[in-house]
């Protein structure tokens, strides 16, 4: 009895163990091959990720966007920058909206962001302009001094310049004895010079590429004339000196853009100027010997000098030169290089002598000048350019009426310079500019010492 219990037993569980079996492995074989369905829904949640992702990029950019607004408002406001285009807000469709009221707290977005910032070639690329083009206001008058900047409608620039001149130079006129011992006169000449002058310099922005310049300069010129040794005594030293005052040579210039700044290529401009004499010309004036026998100086009357001094050049020059510009973050490199030619000229009288009149034509020689420098901002109203410069110029040349061309001896220079230039914000419109030359060559001025204050509407 218990055996068939047993086995009765056996078989019911068999019989319930079996099924179960077989429909836990049709529940595994269903679940191994996914079905229609379950590939559409995994479809639908990825291309919603995907716009998601664009979505938060977006959102990421108009953020961007926003904070430079914020920014540049802010400056404005505080009278540090000058007025500058706010960029548009790129809307959620694509066109690009201005946006009138900026949100009043600046939103930064985390630095983890990966999956947005690989769809934002367009914002880092505006990013990358900006922080390229000197947007800072000090950076922009430190480079207003150097090249130019398009971004300035009108400016008016007043401009004193003080330049101080100091030339010796050893004149002997005798013979050697026995090539060792100079008989003659030994004398020693020396000139010093003062030159103030005042500029009022006019700039206008006519596009968004091109700028013209207006300079009228006012000159006072004094100059000393020392010589030792005259009449054979070395222990004589004279002293003369002469003055001059007047208009200087206008000069007008336009300034192109070439080239924008880039990533990989510096800004390029284009310079051509001219400049009109309108000053004194230095030819023709007459050297006279002041002074006489009832003067103070028991040795006066011994030497000419010019009874006044010019104020300008005399000549029509044109001038071409090109200038580049490279942003390195916190810092500007420039570089200049400028070609000028003198057109000659006719004059009634190129003789210094007051008894006679010789009429002439007078050629100077073609001027090169190049230069380099940096400028660095030190905050939104300062900063300080280093930069140096040097003018080659050719020898003059002098004809006679029908004559031949005659180059004049010692006419040649080699002017250079180390200038060292400070700009400071005062207001939203007004900065003011001081700069320092050193001469490092004696056609230089040994020193010039200039103050500016523009003007920017």
């Amino acid at each position: 009895m218990q055996r068939k219990l047993l086995v009765t037993t056996v078989t019911c569980s068999l019989s319930i163990g079996m099924p179960a079996c077989a429909l836990a492995q049709q529940t595994q074989a269903a679940q191994a091959t996914p079905s229609a369905q379950d590939r559409n829904d995994v479809q639908a949640l990825n291309r919603e990720l995907q716009t998601l992702k664009a979505s938060y990029a977006q959102q990421v950019r108009q953020l961007r966007e926003l904070d430079m607004q914020v920014q540049a408002l802010q400056a404005r406001i505080a009278g540090k920058t000058a007025a500058i285009p706010i960029p548009a807000v790129a809307s959620a469709s694509g066109s690009t909206t201005p946006n009138p009221s900026p949100p009043q707290n600046t939103i930064k977005p985390q630095a983890n962001a990966t999956a947005a910032e690989n769809g934002q070639a367009g914002s880092h690329a505006a990013e990358q302009q900006a922080r390229q083009s000197p947007s800072t206001r000090s950076l922009q008058d430190a480079l207003q001094q150097n090249t130019s900047v398009f971004t300035r409608k009108l400016t008016i620039e007043n401009g004193l310049t003080y330049a101080w001149y100091d030339r010796k130079q050893l004149t002997l006129n005798g013979f050697l004895a026995l090539d060792a011992i100079f008989l003659g006169n030994i004398a020693l000449q020396d000139v010093k010079s003062d030159l103030l002058t005042y500029d009022l310099t006019t700039r206008y922005g006519v596009s968004q590429r091109m700028t013209l310049s207006l300079d009228v300069p006012y000159l006072a010129r004094r100059t000393a004339y020392f010589q030792g040794g005259a009449g054979g005594s070395a222990a004589a030293t004279q002293e003369e000196a002469t003055d001059g005052k007047g208009i200087g040579d206008v000069s007008f210039s336009a300034n192109y853009e070439l080239f924008t700044e880039t990533a990989h290529r510096p800004g390029t401009v284009l310079t051509f100027g001219v400049v009109a004499p309108t000053g004194r010309a230095p030819y023709g004036i007459d050297w006279s010997t002041p002074g006489g026998p009832g003067s103070d100086n028991a040795t006066h009357g011994k030497f000419a000098v010019p009874v006044r001094q010019p104020t300008g050049n005399g000549l029509w020059q044109a001038t071409f030169g090109v200038s580049v510009v490279k942003t390195m973050d916190p810092a500007i490199v420039f570089a200049n290089l400028a070609y000028t030619h003198a057109f000659p000229r006719s004059f009634a009288d190129i003789d210094t002598d007051p008894q006679t009149t010789t009429p002439g034509s007078v050629k100077l020689g073609d001027a090169y000048t190049y230069g380099a420098g940096v400028a660095f901002a030190f905050n939104e109203r300062t900063s300080l350019s280093l930069s140096f410069s040097d003018k080659l110029s050719a020898k003059a040349s002098l004809r006679a009426p029908k004559g031949r061309w005659a180059k004049v001896t010692g006419s040649d220079a080699n002017a250079a310079a180390f200038n060292m230039g400070v700009t400071y914000a005062l207001s939203r419109h007004t900065t003011l500019v001081t700069m320092l030359g050193i001469g490092l060559t004696p056609d230089a001025p040994n020193f010039t010492l200039t103050f500016k204050i523009p003007y920017t509407l």
